[in-house]
């Protein structure tokens, strides 16, 4: 027998009016200060590597430590508030990144947990359908087309198996 109900932890109609109403205001919040870049634009300015970020960390740790050998030229205050600004999205971005990842392994479980009783259904209508109870072969037919038939696998999407 297949394991089932790998999570049985449900979320309450309470508890999703509160998360939906805790993500519609974050999104209020965020939303003035979002920029859409077209994908020129995404291209042009693109993300800083690495080795990039190793250097504005070092400009901005000489600018802290010494701040005569820092240039006139550059808006130090525009600097900081870029640098607060990045730091602050980044960590923010690796929260709801975690919290992203968990939603993702929660809602694995249920899809798997949803087809296994599926299956335990087909199962159950291929049964009562040979028994020639009203209804079960349309139900079988209905069900049946979304079999594979040819003997092949299904494929592997990214890193995750299909089920």
């Amino acid at each position: 027998m297949p394991f089932e109900n790998l999570n049985n932890n449900h979320y309450l109609a309470t508890e999703k009016t509160s998360i939906l109403a805790a993500v519609v205001s974050l999104e209020n919040i965020l939303s003035p200060k979002f920029k859409n870049l077209n994908p020129d634009e995404r291209k042009k300015y693109g993300s800083i590597n690495e080795q990039n970020k190793l250097i504005v960390n070092k400009v901005m740790d000489y600018r802290t430590s010494t701040p005569a050998l820092s240039s006139p030229d550059v808006d130090w205050a525009e600097f900081q508030a870029d640098y607060d600004s990045r730091d602050f999205i980044q960590k923010l971005m690796t929260r709801l990144q975690n919290i992203i990842d968990s939603l993702n392994n929660n809602k694995i479980l249920h899809d798997y947990d949803n087809y296994q009783a599926a299956l335990t259904d087909y199962g159950f209508s291929q049964y009562k359908a040979s028994t020639k109870v009203a209804g079960f072969e349309n139900k079988v037919a209905e069900i049946g087309q979304f079999f594979n038939r040819t003997g092949t696998t299904n494929a592997v999407n990214d890193s995750e198996t299909e089920i």
